[in-house]
């Protein structure tokens, strides 16, 4: 449910660390005979979850510009588009999370739209079939960010969407609590719940980031800078911004939150941009802030391989089995927007990354890649790695022992 867990989840439940030896491939690139061809698709972000509840993973597309897809897994990992299951009419969506979100143990998607803020609920139900309730959203937004959590703990997931719309006069955040007398029915508590703000968000991380059992929120903001709100237990948030060492202006894309360097402490990775495919403005150096238990300290100097691409995503996976997380970052090549080779960064186990592109990545994960989502798809017990592309083939690699 919570997407910024996942790789953090996995590893709790992983065997013992053992040494993956030298540098070698860690994925095999099984687009081709995996994936419907879709070269021009703005597939921006993909969620899977067994909508179908047969046992294996499905796949649901958040597109720009086109109507929102879903992808049938086959049993094996080859995915089949079924077409029509959100509708015939396009959105310029942005993002996807999934949960059950009115109880009945099937798996819900919500998905959030920018331009035409058109953001949509679908109910799931029996054979992976789908029921379009988005008259339950409380409202419209310049939507970019989408996080789902149990925000108020009382065993419901709730949405918060991140808005883009400061230059507007918007900008605010929104916090929908998933009513209890109604489950799968939503309740606007901003105005009560949240900071009264105008940023421009990009993406939003739920996770107990203070360690006292509930889900504080990490806002990842294009501008100003991105946020740090702690969770009262009850769904209301403060600004613990000043717990961020932000060094430089950042033009921040995609947070992730996890334990980088094993101390059980969850740390912090912003992706950035050096501008929205324009001019060179900011510095688009990947961050990673490093947890003292209070606050977090820019660390990338000392951790991060150096970039001057810009990345709109990446994906946190211990994709050599080593039992530390490593990270893979998207690339693009801004100014310009050219499509670059998608980045495997490999973890020492100390939080300390080294660029293994060369060795771990297929050569054919070129492009202009979007967020991704990690899981096993075809059932071998090992995490494969969805990926999405701006007007580029979307990707999906499959994790090697």
């Amino acid at each position: 449910m919570l997407r910024h867990l996942i790789a953090l989840t996995a590893l709790a439940t992983a065997p013992a660390a053992r040494d993956p030896g030298p540098d070698r491939s860690m994925f095999i690139d099984a687009t081709a005979t995996a994936l419907p061809t879709a070269p021009e698709l703005h597939a921006l972000d993909g969620v899977f979850a067994d909508v179908d509840r047969d046992g294996d993973l499905d796949l649901a597309l958040a597109v720009e510009g086109d109507v929102n897809r879903l992808y049938v897994n086959d049993g094996t990992g080859r995915f089949a588009w079924r077409q029509g299951v959100f509708g015939t009419k396009a959105h310029d969506t942005e993002h996807v999370r999934t949960a059950d979100f009115n109880g009945d143990s099937w798996p819900d998607l919500v998905f959030v739209a920018e331009d035409d803020k058109a953001h949509q609920l679908f109910l799931g139900g029996p054979g992976g079939r789908f029921t379009d309730a988005s008259d339950r959203l409380p409202g419209r937004s310049e939507g970019n960010g989408l996080a789902v959590g149990d925000v108020d703990r009382d065993g419901l997931p709730d949405i918060v969407v991140g808005s883009s719309g400061a230059a507007k006069g918007d900008g605010q955040e929104l916090l929908w609590l998933n009513d209890k007398a109604r489950p799968g029915h939503f309740v606007d508590a901003t105005a009560t719940h949240l900071p009264a703000v105008r940023d421009d968000t990009q993406d939003i991380a739920l996770i107990d980031i203070d360690g006292d059992g509930d889900l504080d929120m990490l806002v990842a903001n294009e501008r100003p800078p991105s946020r740090l709100l702690l969770n009262d237990g009850r769904g209301r948030f403060a600004d613990a911004s000043r717990r961020l060492e932000l060094k430089v202006p950042m033009e921040t894309r995609e947070a992730h939150v996890f334990d980088a360097n094993g101390d059980g402490r969850l740390d912090i990775l912003l992706l950035n941009l050096t501008s929205n495919a324009g001019k060179w403005d900011k510095d688009p150096q990947a961050r990673l802030l490093v947890s003292d238990g209070q606050r977090f300290a820019d660390e990338t100097a000392d951790r991060m391989p150096p970039n001057r691409f810009s990345s709109w995503g990446g994906e946190v996976v211990d994709f050599d089995h080593d039992g530390h997380l490593d990270l893979l970052v998207g690339a693009i090549d801004v100014p310009g927007f050219k499509p670059m080779q998608v980045r495997a960064y490999r973890n020492d186990g100390t939080g300390r990354f080294r660029d293994v592109t060369a060795t771990a990545m297929p050569a054919a994960t070129r492009g202009r890649a979007w967020s991704m989502d990690v899981g096993d798809v075809n059932r071998d017990g090992i995490d494969d790695v969805f990926i999405g592309g701006w007007g580029t083939q979307a990707r999906l690699l499959l994790g090697t022992p």
